[in-house]
């Protein structure tokens, strides 16, 4: 099948590999051109513009970093001129009621469109273990569901359009509750004089450890943030996502309202790119 991908950034560019692996003919557009045109020397297609690696499609995979991302590339004249006849997978975290958008001007244009948010970070993208989440007809999910084992062996039906990009906002916000939360833990434990390593023995033991924990216990220590798995800046917007498409269905959001202000500190201390975790530099300012 020859497939477009559209946004090959930290989690696309070895997503496209893993399609390219799996014996597909891959179309690469990335806004920083230069940041992909090593992939031609493994045989990927690196277009110049949307417009040509759709045209050269039956599939289209967006991995861009937000909704408003999406209807610049896609969704504006010509590009959206050549969306008819082709399928439009939607892989980022975008909102329930984005997505539900985006359905519908696709489907103005005589395309079919589908979402497959996943969680999981570069390695398992590289390595073909992502959770992929399908917001689709069952119909769509039975005929999508051999190119979406690319990404993940098992890829999940959630529901209708909406449902998994829901889920995905949920999952992310989670994720940037437990890394406030555990950065705090870790920094109050310091400046109390009590060993890390005594405080992380018993948090092992206990119902209250995430693996996630032990893969961010490094960086905190290190302060070493580089060679994100997912950037500070990218938390932050699906923070905001969630705390408006949360707050639109009656939900007290406060809790993660203080997380956002941590995120928002942690970007304006110079860290919007590096990894998540930068997070903790706002909690426990270094001396």
């Amino acid at each position: 099948m020859d497939v477009a991908l559209i946004g090959a950034g930290l989690m696309g560019r070895p997503m496209a590999e893993r399609l390219k692996a799996a014996g597909h003919q891959v179309h690469v557009y990335n806004r920083t051109r230069e940041k992909v045109m090593d992939l031609e020397n493994a045989g990927l297609h690196v277009a110049d513009h949307p417009d040509t690696a759709i045209r050269a499609a039956s599939c289209v995979i967006l991995m861009l970093a937000d909704a408003t991302v999406i209807g610049e590339l896609l969704l504006t004249r010509p590009t959206r001129n050549h969306l008819a006849g082709r399928a439009v997978i939607q892989m980022g975290t975008i909102g329930p009621r984005e997505t539900k958008w985006l359905q519908q001007e696709i489907l103005l244009e005589g395309a079919e469109y589908l979402e497959a948010p996943v969680l999981g970070s570069i390695a398992e993208a590289r390595t073909g273990k992502l959770i992929v989440m399908v917001g689709a007809s069952h119909e769509q999910f039975v005929r999508w569901a051999d190119l979406l084992r690319c990404f993940g062996p098992e890829p999940r039906l959630i529901g209708p359009v909406g449902q998994a990009a829901a889920l995905k906002l949920a999952l992310n916000q989670l994720i940037a509750a437990e890394v406030a939360a555990f950065g705090l833990s870790v920094g109050f434990v310091e400046r109390e004089g009590i060993p890390v390593e005594t405080f992380m023995d018993i948090l092992r033991e206990s119902a209250l450890y995430a693996p996630m924990f032990d893969n961010k216990l490094p960086r905190l220590l290190k302060r070493d943030y580089a060679n994100p798995n997912f950037p500070t800046k990218h938390m932050l917007k699906d923070a905001e996502l969630f705390l408006k498409e949360a707050g639109a269905d009656g939900l007290d959001t406060s809790s993660l309202s203080g997380v956002r202000t941590v995120l928002i500190n942690a970007i304006e201390r110079g860290m919007g790119q590096d990894d998540y975790s930068a997070v903790y530099n706002a909690i426990n300012p270094p001396a």
